[in-house]
């Protein structure tokens, strides 16, 4: 047994590697060390860290992370407490992050996938009328747009008045506030955000959770003191969780999980949909083979055959494993000396799959680096070799949501829009807080439409959800 490989470069430098060119410092390490070495890319966590990427020994260790050989702490994910707060479901440890687990989980399978159906297609069309023609804009932007208010219906239960626009306004702009190549230090020095007044970042930031914060627990307490069974969104379904206990959520644990299912719920799935379309009129021939696939599609609402066509899943697979939206899964630690393929990894070691390098394995993904969905189509890839939500018991819980957002979202605008790039020049990754986004956003530009056909659902919004 040999101990894991690691780097000489000094700690600091690496955290700043890892921040400002995160697949530089992935892609390098890979070919010094292989499939397991140590990395310094933690401010905050005095554990030694280790990233892997051989699916095998990822399958180990996401099947065995809540074993007394290794364990799925919560309290690691430190850097996401400011962003979530302290009772988020990432941040909670043991049993207490497998009862909240059980009771966050529902909302997000099966019949109460299908009611959003209706949802997620009007408001891709409601954003989409919004697009002139020959103007470009940022797919990016225009994706979050949809993703934010698929959230806020779906979810908060919220639809039209002054607290959705605030909270859509407030919401969108905390975000932004620490998304920026620069600024997404801030996530990783949260001791940065120093409130020095109105015009500073740590002011805004303040600010800016404050209100927001007012606002969703008005909504919370307004919706308990009035509970209302015929309604659907996911905070109403939450309300009336109880554990085996016979116990409910507390008004900061419901505000920490919505704003956890916020985050993790629209803020990848937009970057996930511009990555999408972007490869999509870049490639002409993938834009027609999916068009074709859509085709017959068009005023079609059956949502679930939609949601399994072949190409269609390809083509999303494909742009999430090219580039990840998360890069690596939340640690796991080990707590028994383990012996992993030849390594010897000792207790309180942190282990993180690393997604990015596992989705660029030549021997799993021939010619990584070239979008190609039909490499989904050729073959079965195992939950430890396409991992974009992470697996084992930390896996997202809104895993089946994004990829349903996704499918309908696409089929929907593409059915409906010409589009085009409106910048020719290659699209390259970069930072965007925790996750790898495209930089620049992805300039889009309609050219004509599709289709005048769109039929509006056959009820109010508003009825869907509650």
């Amino acid at each position: 047994m040999v101990a894991v490989p690691h780097s000489k470069t000094p700690a600091l430098l690496q955290i700043l590697q890892w921040v400002f060119n995160p697949l530089g410092y992935m892609e390098t390490n890979f070919q010094r060390f292989g499939s397991f070495f140590r990395a310094e890319i933690s401010p905050v966590n005095p554990e030694p860290i280790v990233l892997v990427n051989h699916p095998e020994a990822i399958q180990y260790i996401l099947t065995h992370d809540n074993s007394d050989e290794i364990t799925s702490p919560g309290d690691v994910n430190i850097l996401a407490k400011p962003l979530l707060g302290e009772n988020s479901l990432i941040l909670l440890n043991g049993k207490q992050h497998r009862q909240r687990r059980q009771l966050v989980l529902p909302p997000f399978h099966g019949e109460r996938m299908k009611a959003y159906g209706d949802l997620i297609c009007t408001i891709a069309h409601e954003v989409m009328q919004t697009w002139e023609v020959n103007r470009p804009f940022c797919a990016r932007d225009a994706m979050q747009q949809i993703t934010m208010r698929v959230i806020l219906q779906a979810v908060f239960g919220l639809h039209e008045g002054d607290r959705y626009r605030r909270l859509e306004h407030l919401l969108t702009e905390r975000l932004n506030l620490i998304t920026t190549p620069l600024t997404s230090i801030l996530v990783f020095f949260p001791q940065l955000m120093v409130d020095l007044g109105e015009w500073s970042i740590g002011g805004k930031i303040r600010r800016l959770i404050q209100e927001t914060d007012t606002l969703l627990y008005d909504e919370i307490r307004e919706r308990r003191a009035n509970p209302d069974p015929q309604r659907t969104d996911v905070l109403s379904l939450l309300l009336s969780a109880r554990d085996e206990a016979g116990n409910g959520l507390t008004d900061a644990e419901l505000h920490d999980e919505l704003m956890t299912l916020l985050i993790a719920g629209h803020e990848t799935t937009a970057t996930a949909l511009a990555w999408a379309f972007y490869w999509i009129h870049r490639l002409p021939d993938v834009r027609q083979t999916l068009l074709a696939e859509l085709e017959p599609y068009r005023n079609s609402t059956d949502f679930t055959a939609i949601a399994r066509l072949p190409y269609l899943n390809a083509v999303c697979n494909e742009a999430l494993r090219l580039y990840p939206v998360a890069m690596v899964t939340l640690p796991r630690r080990v707590e028994k000396p383990v012996h992993l393929l030849g390594y010897e990894l000792e207790p309180g070691t942190l282990l993180m799959g690393c997604i990015y390098l596992v989705h660029h394995r030549e021997d799993l993904y021939p010619n990584s680096k070239a979008f190609r969905p039909e490499r989904f189509l050729e073959r079965q890839y195992s939950a430890y070799e396409f991992l974009p939500f992470g697996a084992g018991s930390r896996r997202c819980v809104g895993a089946a949501l994004a990829m349903y957002e996704m499918a309908l979202i696409l089929t929907t605008i593409l059915n409906e829009c010409e589009l085009e790039l409106a910048e020719t020049g290659e699209v390259k990754p970069m930072r965007r807080g925790g996750t790898l986004a495209p930089g620049g956003g992805v300039r889009i530009k309609k050219v004509g439409d599709r289709s005048s056909t769109f039929t509006p659902i056959a009820a109010p919004v508003q009825e869907l959800i509650g």
